[in-house]
């Protein structure tokens, strides 16, 4: 029987489901002891992770049965696709699977951040009562750059427009936005820097995204806008970030990845009470309902590429 290794978690049902095709070993915590990983892999012909379990090099070249990865989610900047394809490894993210999740935690955190929820809050429990010394905005015609106009990135002009948001999008390997339904403008970072209230950044992780948002992105930044990143961590420069905020160029961010996971010190410790931003720990793509779209999707396709 075909054996499969899931190193993260993953809904019940859909596991249920895979083992009644598989040998499966189900270990949610064993990311956390790659070796383990690298020591065992050899024995199984699929594997299925999150963005957790580090499938590099040292972890493909032992896996001498693998034919498949499943990627509970999109991101695929922790397997080494490179080597994947030398091998013939079929790599299978789940494309779409939580784009309502991400984009739900895009005008949430949008909201928010424009009212000053956050800073309202702090001064709220402290006693101070800060009802006429916060100015707050509203989000109706306001502009919002979206940074990556793939699929997470249509959805959440989908759902932004619908709110009364005016859309500027770019991405070098789109040329015509496809949806005649989302009044979006394809645009360049010139614009949206210069015009957004609000950028929201939904790219991958390469060599060219790293560092891309950085002191010389934030010096071009004309309305004080809010910087929401639900992709990688490493694409913003965070001590350019705060330092953009403590400047006033920037009038809030809501971060929900960082350059290393979990958050350190380092960073966390720059963050004090009243800034107007929310940290979350990687999780607008994870809700009830996307944990079980994923998973159903990932174990779909493994049934089918096995079968």
């Amino acid at each position: 029987m075909t054996k499969i290794l899931i190193t993260e978690f993953i809904n019940q049902n859909s596991l249920d489901n895979l083992k009644k095709k598989f040998q499966i070993k189900y270990d949610e915590k064993i990311f956390e002891d790659k070796l383990k990983i690298e020591n065992i892999i050899h024995n199984y012909e699929g594997l299925i992770v999150r963005n957790k379990t580090q499938v590099d090099s040292n972890v493909l070249k032992n896996a001498k049965k693998l034919k498949f990865i499943g990627r509970l989610g999109v991101g695929l900047d922790n397997i080494d696709i490179e080597f994947c394809k030398n091998k013939n490894i079929h790599v299978q993210p789940a494309t779409a699977m939580n784009a309502d999740s991400v984009a739900e935690y895009v005008v949430s955190s949008s909201m928010s951040l424009i009212k000053k929820i956050p800073m309202f809050h702090n001064g709220t429990i402290k006693g101070e009562w800060p009802r006429t010394t916060i100015k707050s905005t509203e989000i109706n015609q306001k502009f919002l750059g979206i940074i990556g106009f793939g699929t997470i990135g249509k959805k959440v002009a989908e759902y932004c427009e619908k709110n009364g948001l005016k859309i500027l999008a770019y991405d070098p390997y789109v040329n015509d936005k496809n949806d005649t339904a989302i009044d979006v403008k394809l645009s360049n970072l010139k614009e949206i820097y210069e015009k957004s209230d609000i950028i929201s950044i939904h790219l991958p992780l390469t060599n060219d995204t790293k560092n891309m948002i950085n002191k010389s992105s934030f010096s071009k930044m004309k309305n004080k806008p809010i910087i929401i990143n639900t992709s990688r961590g490493s694409i913003i420069n965070e001590n350019d970030l705060i330092k953009a905020y403590h400047e006033n160029i920037i009038s809030g961010f809501a971060l929900d990845v960082f350059e290393n996971e979990p958050v350190e010190s380092n960073f966390y410790n720059k963050i004090i009470p009243g800034m107007n931003c929310i940290l979350t720990p990687h999780i607008s793509g994870v809700t009830a309902e996307s944990n079980i779209r994923v998973s159903d999707f990932i174990v779909k396709k493994i049934i089918d590429f096995f079968n």
